[in-house]
C-alpha cells in the first residue's frame, strides 16, 4: 500500500504540474554564454583578458550539452522507464517548432549581414571559387539523410523495427559524413586558398553562417546518436515516437537551412 501511494502521489505530482524542469533554464544559460565567448572572441579580445572568452564559452558549450541532455532525458527517456506513454507527443512537437521559428531569427540576422555585404563593391578580393564538386557531395548527403530519416520514422509507425534501425543508422551515418566533409571544406580554403574568416567581411560572413549551421548539424547528429542508442535497447515503438517526431523536425529544418546557405552564399558568390 505505501509503494501504491507513493506511486499515486508521484503521478499525481506530474499531473498537477508540481515538478519545474531546471534543464531548460540551465540550456539557456549555456547557449548564451557560448555566444558572448564567441563574440569576444571576434570583438572583445582587447576588452578582457584573452582566457576570458575562452573560459566563458567552454563552460558555455558544457551547461548547454548538459542543459541538452538532462532535457531530453526528462522529456523522453524518463517516460519510458517508468514505462508511460508518449501523451505529450504533440506538445513536444509543437515546442520544437516554436524553437525552431527562434532559430530561424537567429539565421535570418546573418543573412541580413550578408545582404548588406552584398550592396557594396562585388565580388571582394582573393575570394576563391566556392561552388565546387565538395558542396554540391555534402548538398546531397544531407539531402539524402533527410529521405532516409522520414522512411525510417514511418518504418517505426508501421511496427517495422528492423527497417527503422536500419535507416536511423543510415541517417547518423550521413551526417557524419556531412561534418566531415565540411571540415575538410575548411581546410581546404584556409590552408589551400587563404580564405579564412578573417578575409574581410564576407569571409565573416562565410564562416559565421555556415559554421553556425555546422554547430546545428553537429547537435543534430548527437541527437540521432543518442536515438540510435536508444532504438538498439527497443526504446521505440508506434506509440513511442515522440523523440524521433522531435528530432525529425529538427533535422528537416537543418537541410532547408543548408539549401538556402548553398543557394545564397555558394551560388550567389558567383553571381
Amino acid at each position: 500500500m505505501a509503494g501504491s501511494t507513493e506511486t499515486a502521489t508521484e503521478h499525481a505530482a506530474d499531473n498537477g504540474h508540481e515538478h519545474r524542469s531546471r534543464w531548460p533554464l540551465i540550456a539557456a544559460i549555456g547557449a548564451a554564454s557560448l555566444y558572448l565567448g564567441v563574440g569576444l572572441v571576434f570583438v572583445g579580445l582587447d576588452l578582457v583578458p584573452s582566457v576570458v572568452p575562452v573560459v566563458l564559452g567552454g563552460a558555455g558549450a558544457v551547461g548547454l550539452l548538459a542543459g541538452l541532455a538532462g532535457w531530453a532525458n526528462e522529456a523522453f527517456i524518463a517516460d519510458y522507464v517508468r514505462n508511460r506513454r508518449d501523451s505529450d507527443s504533440d506538445l513536444y512537437a509543437t515546442t520544437m517548432i516554436l524553437f525552431l521559428v527562434s532559430d530561424v531569427a537567429t539565421f535570418s540576422a546573418g543573412f541580413v549581414y550578408y545582404a548588406f555585404i552584398r550592396t557594396g563593391s562585388w565580388p571582394p578580393a582573393h575570394l576563391p571559387p566556392l561552388l565546387g564538386s565538395l558542396v554540391v557531395i555534402n548538398t546531397a548527403l544531407l539531402l539524402a539523410s533527410s529521405v532516409t530519416l522520414h522512411y525510417g520514422h514511418e518504418a517505426l509507425e508501421r511496427g517495422n523495427r528492423q527497417r527503422f534501425l536500419g535507416l536511423l543508422g543510415v541517417t547518423l551515418a550521413l551526417g557524419v559524413v556531412f561534418l566531415a566533409g565540411q571540415v575538410y571544406e575548411y581546410y581546404e580554403f584556409a590552408a589551400v586558398d587563404g580564405f579564412s574568416i578573417g578575409s574581410g567581411a564576407f569571409g565573416s560572413a562565410f564562416y559565421g553562417l555556415t559554421g553556425l549551421h555546422g554547430l546545428h548539424v553537429a547537435l543534430g547528429v548527437l541527437l540521432l546518436a543518442i536515438a540510435f542508442a536508444r532504438a538498439l535497447r527497443g526504446h521505440y515503438a508506434p506509440e513511442r515516437d515522440t523523440a524521433i517526431r522531435t528530432t525529425s523536425l529538427y533535422w528537416h529544418f537543418v537541410d532547408l537551412v543548408w539549401v538556402f546557405l548553398v543557394v545564397v552564399l555558394y551560388v550567389g558568390a558567383a553571381l
